[in-house]
């Protein structure tokens, strides 16, 4: 009994099992769904959606350097083709996903031609502009977005001719949810997940060295709104429901939100970020104070939160966990000497 205990804290040690185990963990929530409200596996599901969307956007901030603020748009765009594609020409699913990476990479690289012109606050601005553009023209056609009203998504998501219910569709997430936990992990420890961080660090010295800048801005821009597009499909084929109004700048300030205060370079910061931005508001004040003053308490929350993290703890909660583990061994190292 003690080897297997061994064996399975050897093997937890390996980020891919964290992973795993985390979606074993997460599978409980349809299973036990009879004993909790709709509100909040509702909640649960969409701060996963956006944890996907916030693992994209880090990839391009904590690893490339790039501020952008057009990541709600992307969503959106996910959310169009999934109800053309789904309500409107009944067309397979996965026909709906291959179609949404394909409009991802036009998309990523208009995005990433843009950032090799320009970069820091004036990038944030332009893509910002970018967003805003999109999310104007898609509000406006309104036979695949509703138009301001919005469209709900009538027939369901079908796999195989396996239509899938709620429950099926929140375990599609889970599964989406983990499989980009390993695909970052794998991006992050590649080699271009080394030359986005030598070009975030200095831009001259990386290239000097034969790494190819507009390749790996223009990858990186196209990774993020893959993550993106993909999340929005799984957004509408989850909630069932999208408004154009929704993907805008505040959608975009909240990501952005939640991966400073996660850590940009940390896989469980992004989450634990995800869950504080999206997840408290959603699961907590949307739910309890509903219909109360205190409802969008979570944003003053965050705020400060943001405030706070960026002034002291730079590298996010992911940071403030490895500091006081460092502190908690030299601690007990120390007095293991002592003795």
């Amino acid at each position: 009994m003690k080897n297997i205990l061994q064996n399975f804290k050897l093997k937890l040690k390996n980020p891919l099992y964290q992973f795993l185990l985390f979606g074993i963990v997460l599978l409980l929530i349809p299973i036990l769904s009879k004993y909790m409200s709709v509100t909040i596996i509702n909640a649960v599901g969409r701060t996963l959606i956006l944890y996907i969307v916030a693992l994209g956007f880090a990839l391009l901030i904590g690893y490339g350097g790039l501020a952008s603020l057009g990541t709600a748009s992307f969503i959106l765009i996910g959310t169009t083709i999934a109800y053309s594609n789904i309500d409107v020409l009944n067309l397979p699913f996965i026909v709906t996903l291959v179609l949404g990476v394909v409009i991802a990479l036009v998309v990523g690289t208009l995005f990433g031609i843009v950032s090799l012109r320009i970069e820091g606050m004036y990038l944030a601005i332009v893509t910002l502009g970018m967003s805003e553009i999109l999310t104007e023209i898609f509000t406006n056609l309104d036979a695949l977005t509703g138009g301001p009203s919005g469209t709900p998504l009538i027939n369901r998501i079908s796999i195989f001719t396996m239509e899938l219910n709620s429950q099926m569709t929140f375990v599609l997430v889970i599964i989406a949810v983990v499989l980009a936990m390993i695909l970052t992990l794998n991006l992050i420890n590649s080699p271009f997940g080394r030359a986005l961080l030598s070009l975030k660090n200095n831009d001259s010295a990386a290239q000097a060295m034969g790494i190819n800048l507009i390749k790996y801005r223009l990858m990186a821009f196209i990774v993020s709104t893959v993550y993106a597009v993909l999340a929005g499909i799984l957004y509408m084929g989850f909630i069932r429901f999208a408004q154009p109004a929704e993907f805008g700048l505040a959608l975009s300030l909240n990501i952005l939100a939640a991966v400073v205060i996660g850590g940009s370079k940390s896989i469980w910061g992004v989450l634990a970020g995800a869950f504080v931005i999206f997840g408290l508001d959603l699961m907590v004040f949307k739910v309890v104070f509903n219909n109360t003053p205190y409802a969008n308490l979570s944003f003053v929350i965050s705020g400060i939160l943001v405030i706070v993290v960026t002034m002291f703890y730079p590298n996010g909660l992911a940071g403030l966990v490895n500091e006081l583990k460092y502190k908690y061994k030299k601690r007990a190292l120390s007095k293991k000497v002592g003795k």
